[in-house]
């Protein structure tokens, strides 16, 4: 009969590192009190011994679940692959910044009553909370606030606003940039694009910082709002239409977000508008799917990788000052529409 063959332990690597078998432990923990040399020598002793971390039982010890929890709320009946791709690449600069601290992700897509769910925490599955996604679905945000509410602590991306720590782009410095953008390069009928009634407060930063700048020009921004639809591709198409034919000497638009500006960018196709010669154009989001348009987006890009590291920082921090309305920066990304 063959005898069965042990796994390698940590004794077994600080044995063969040299060191005691707490510092293998902090070591393959990435600690700052071990240094980089040690580090490397007990990640090469693991390897060579095959030895991986038993993360359940470290778990255990330390009382962590080593996991983050990810709530994307997202509108009721949507389809995943119709979420605002901007959500996706947050999720993206979340999950590396998770990673990189050891953790794992836990990513849950809420929608309606069903499916809501914030106990991750007080289950055991995470040690901490993240909330982003949509802030139309008003029945989750309320489901949340109660939450919190009872002693439950997360941090969210672009929500309503209080009760929730939250976290934005610099959206009134997005707006001062597209401003000052069209009027350096010699636009005057400017208008904005964007809801005017929305939950989602980082529109109306976006268009104060926007129309503020501009009066400082002596400009008044035409401000139009787009009509109900399915989505903001949608709307954008609708709402150009109508600024069109009320203001037919328009000769730049700054959408609030970049699914908005690619719905003008096919509505001024439409009507037979070049872009950026007759019309300049600028969204908000860095998404992708801008840089494939034709001509490509121009747009204000947050820094998502400050984002993602900022949102797991904050929601592993216990210090109460840090953790409420910090602000991500934005630059201006200038590509084909302006």
């Amino acid at each position: 009969m063959t005898a069965k063959m042990l796994r390698p332990t940590s004794f077994d690597v600080a044995e063969r590192a040299g060191v005691s078998q707490s510092t293998v432990s902090r070591a393959l923990r990435n600690s700052p009190g071990v240094n980089a040399e040690t580090r490397a020598r007990v990640s090469a002793a693991a390897r060579e011994l095959g030895y991986v971390v038993d993360r359940h039982a470290s778990s255990l010890r330390l009382k962590s679940s080593e996991t983050i929890a990810l709530v994307t709320i997202c509108r009721p009946g949507e389809d995943r692959s119709a979420i605002n791709p901007f959500y996706f690449a947050l999720l993206g600069s979340i999950a590396a910044a998770t990673s990189a601290r050891g953790f794992n992700l836990l990513v849950s897509f809420q929608e309606n009553p069903d499916n809501f769910r914030a106990d991750f925490v007080a289950s055991g599955l995470a040690d901490a909370m993240i909330i982003i996604g949509t802030t139309s679905n008003r029945a989750a945000w309320d489901y949340f606030a109660q939450a919190q509410a009872s002693g439950l602590d997360f941090v969210c991306w672009g929500s309503p606003g209080s009760p929730f720590h939250w976290m934005r782009s610099e959206n009134d410095l997005g707006g001062q940039l597209a401003a000052d953008h069209f009027v350096q390069t010699g636009r005057r009928r400017i208008a904005f694009v964007g809801p005017q009634q929305s939950p989602q407060r980082q529109f109306d930063e976006r268009r104060d910082g926007f129309t503020a700048t501009l009066a400082a020009h002596g400009l008044t921004a035409i401000v139009a709002e787009p009509p109900p639809a399915a989505d903001r591709h949608a709307q954008g198409v609708a709402a150009v239409q109508a600024l069109l034919e009320a203001n037919p000497d328009t000769d730049a638009i700054f959408a609030a977000s970049d699914m908005l500006a690619l719905g003008v960018l096919q509505g001024l196709k439409d009507a037979g508008r070049r872009v950026p010669e007759d019309v300049a154009l600028i969204g908000f989001d860095g998404i992708r799917a801008g840089t494939l348009a034709d001509p490509a987006l121009t747009t204000l890009e947050p820094d998502l990788d400050a984002a993602g590291e900022a949102l797991v920082a904050m929601a592993l921090e216990d210090d109460e000052r840090t953790r409420s309305g910090t602000r991500i920066p934005v630059h201006l990304v200038v590509r084909g529409t302006t």
